[in-house]
């Protein structure tokens, strides 16, 4: 189990608090331009799976952390919503299927950069023509040190997320900056973009 995988894994178990269900704000940015079959790909506790699921969608939910991906489960039989979570290898997971909507937040940054890159090109593969793509990466941060493997992380540029969707639709594209401790920041690049029908 990587670093990253064993801190999310322990965070998801300790507690589902209304804090640790809300969506984050790129969540809340995706979930206008989602509909039909979903894949969230890195779905942590599944919020967004959730949320996109009470508008009509039908969502596969995949983690590496066996904590989220129970709790999805358990959550998704309580309330009868068309969730199906599983537990998979991201970095080297085959994508079997095509989507309507493909999610993928906060995640790449985990890889190393060739394996982000060539996460990121399945991904957008398997969207299908006319579908969304809704993709977050950290560009610059200090608050996720801690989880990087040492020579297993990517921090894209400010710019190389937008590039990777040359000749797609971007419906959003947005640089967002948070403060984080000690006086420093973290700052993501997200972008939406509809895939050429």
């Amino acid at each position: 189990m990587t670093r990253s995988i064993e801190f999310f894994d322990q965070q998801f178990a300790r507690s589902a608090s209304a804090a640790a269900l809300a969506l984050n704000p790129f969540e809340t940015l995706a979930l206008p331009y989602l509909q039909g079959e979903v894949l969230d790909f890195g779905s942590g506790m599944g919020n967004l799976a959730f949320a996109a699921s009470r508008q009509g969608c039908r969502v596969t939910a995949l983690d590496a952390s066996q904590a989220a991906v129970a709790h999805m489960q358990q959550r998704a039989t309580a309330e009868a919503l068309p969730v199906r979570a599983e537990q998979a290898d991201l970095r080297q997971y085959p994508i079997g299927a095509d989507y309507d909507g493909i999610v993928s937040i906060g995640l790449l940054m985990f890889f190393d950069c060739a394996t982000a890159r060539k996460v990121l090109a399945e991904l957008q593969q398997h969207v299908r023509p006319g579908g969304i793509a809704a993709v977050n990466v950290l560009i610059e941060g200090t608050t996720y040190l801690d989880m990087f493997e040492p020579t297993e992380h990517c921090l894209f540029t400010a710019t190389e997320l937008q590039q990777h969707f040359a000749g797609w639709d971007i419906v959003q594209n947005e640089l967002s900056t948070f403060e984080a401790p000690s006086n420093t920041v973290k700052r993501f690049a997200t972008v939406i973009a509809r895939k050429p029908a």
